[in-house]
């Protein structure tokens, strides 16, 4: 038994979920909300009117000053909403818009009058307002809302489908706690707009039984018999004996809830305002959400040839505004071939610039020395400029022998031979300008006293400094032990190589000439 009662639980929950998303589907839901400034009282009234439409409204409704009516548009697609109530005030007047999405039509109205829940409920001595009234909607009325224009029929349609539509032979009479009535003046083109709480008592009975079916019971310290209280009603107050009629006195189809309603029983409908009150008047209706033809306009009558004309300068715009799309959509499927172009240039040009990477590459590979022999020969343009600028001469051809390699390395890859001088030569020279002259030793220094003065002078303007260049190792001479160590130095202090050997002493090999 107890398996088969829980299959049979949750059939009837998943068919009771199943049918609750039909009814959701099809029951209407609104969104009410304001646009601009409005001021404390009208924020007031349009949360009064979010009580008024639940539970089908959004309750907590968030409005920020940056969102347009699009947002709300957007957001109102998956959340089922139906209907939009907007609020806005303008320096003189309190304005309420209806729109139906999402083709429309949006009435505008002026609210000529409201009045808050706060002011209704504190001016009635007893009220009947809990939140058990709030978790069903309320039943519409609409009075003498007849067949005279075709903007009458309009509202009496828009707020219709504005609430969820009651089958007759289905509907639990225990849900419809609250009322709202909707009164056309046909005179005055108004609207009255009330929210009422319902009540039904038993009819047929004295006062003093009605008191006892209620949960408090009277005083009767003063009563000698309890028919008194049954035939007098004594100690009762004249509120709670309230005058009921033909125009509120009716048969329950059902038991309704509370003591003495029974079924087939006559029983009374009491109504108690909670509020807002509004009076409202139609200013006109346009197609669409805002945006179309003004369908009805109760300040301004244009005949049948206006009309014509108007209708024809729209006809007018929304040709050039066709034509501006279609000239837009050219623009941009030129720009999209445009930049399509320059793509492929671009890969053309990334990719050519790759292959001659490539060959450079190849290049460098079969001579390696090449690049570094054109650097070697820039350097040494830039030594030889450096010595023109300082000393004013030109240089001797053999200070910067790499200057002279630069044009040919471009031609032929063959090797720099290095040029031997020998120590013979260069003394035969010092030999014939001394002409016959004693030997003398120097170290090479520009200071020495012993050097001669012609030697001196060829070592201020740059001789050859006895075959020693710059980068190499050094020479050995005739009877030297070991090898020679040149005394120059490098760096940015040095102006250029300086010339001589250190002399022989303390166990070190030097050079004499």
């Amino acid at each position: 038994m107890g398996k088969s009662r829980t299959k049979n639980q949750k059939k009837a929950r998943l068919n009771a979920l199943r049918v609750a998303q039909e009814e959701y589907s099809t029951i209407p839901h609104s969104f009410v909300f304001h646009r601009g400034q409005v001021g404390r009282n009208v924020g007031q009234l349009v949360m009064d009117v979010r009580r008024v439409m639940e539970p089908f409204t959004a309750r907590s409704l968030k409005v920020r000053k940056s969102n347009v009516l699009k947002d709300f548009v957007s957001v109102a697609g998956p959340l089922g909403v139906t209907h939009f109530v907007v609020f806005s005030k303008t320096p003189t007047t309190v304005n309420m818009r209806l729109a139906r999405l999402s083709k429309g039509p949006t009435m505008y109205f002026k609210v000529l009058k409201y009045t808050l829940i706060k002011d209704v409920v504190s001016s009635l001595k007893r009220h009947r307002m809990h939140q058990q009234q709030f978790t069903h909607h309320p039943l519409l009325v609409l009075n003498d809302f007849g067949m005279e224009g075709m903007q009458v029929k309009l509202m009496a349609t828009m707020f219709q489908n504005m609430f969820p539509t009651i089958n007759v032979h289905k509907v639990n009479l225990n849900v419809i706690k609250r009322c709202v009535l909707l009164n056309y003046d046909r005179v005055s083109q108004e609207i009255e707009f009330r929210h009422y709480s319902l009540k039904v008592v038993p009819v047929g009975m004295s006062r003093g039984v009605k008191k006892l079916m209620q949960e408090r019971f009277p005083k009767m310290s003063r009563l000698e018999d309890i028919s008194e209280l049954l035939m007098k009603g004594a100690n009762l107050s004249e509120s709670e004996a309230e005058q009921d009629g033909e125009h509120n006195i009716t048969e329950l189809p059902q038991v309704f809830s509370g003591r003495g309603n029974m079924c087939s029983e006559q029983s009374a409908v009491r109504l108690t305002e909670i509020g807002p009150r509004m009076t409202l008047k139609l200013v006109k209706i346009e197609e669409g959400l805002g945006e179309g033809n003004i369908l009805y306009h109760s300040l301004v009558s244009k005949s049948d040839e206006e009309l014509q004309e108007m209708l024809k300068k729209k006809e007018v715009k929304l040709k050039q505004k066709e034509e501006r799309k279609k000239q837009q959509e050219q623009n941009i499927a030129k720009k999209r071939e445009k930049r399509e172009e320059n793509k492929k240039k671009s890969l053309a040009g990334m990719k050519k610039k790759h292959q001659q990477q490539e060959e450079d590459t190849d290049s460098e590979v079969e001579d390696p020395g090449q690049h570094e022999d054109l650097a070697v020969a820039d350097q040494s343009d830039d030594e030889a400029e450096y010595y023109r600028q300082a000393v004013g001469e030109e240089p001797d051809e053999d200070m910067f022998p790499t200057a002279k390699r630069k044009m040919s390395l471009n031609k032929s890859p063959r090797p720099f031979k290095k040029r031997k001088l020998s120590t013979g030569r260069e003394s035969a020279k010092m030999g014939k300008k001394n002409k016959g002259g004693p030997k003398a030793k120097h170290s090479g220094k520009s200071g020495d006293k012993g050097q001669p003065g012609e030697q001196k002078q060829r070592n201020q303007k740059g001789s050859k400094k006895f075959g020693v260049k710059k980068g190499e190792k050094g020479l050995k001479f005739k009877g030297q032990k070991g090898g020679a160590k040149p005394a120059f130095k490098k760096g940015p202090g040095a102006r250029g190589v300086k010339q001589g050997f250190r002399r022989k002493g303390k166990g070190r090999p030097g050079a004499s000439i």
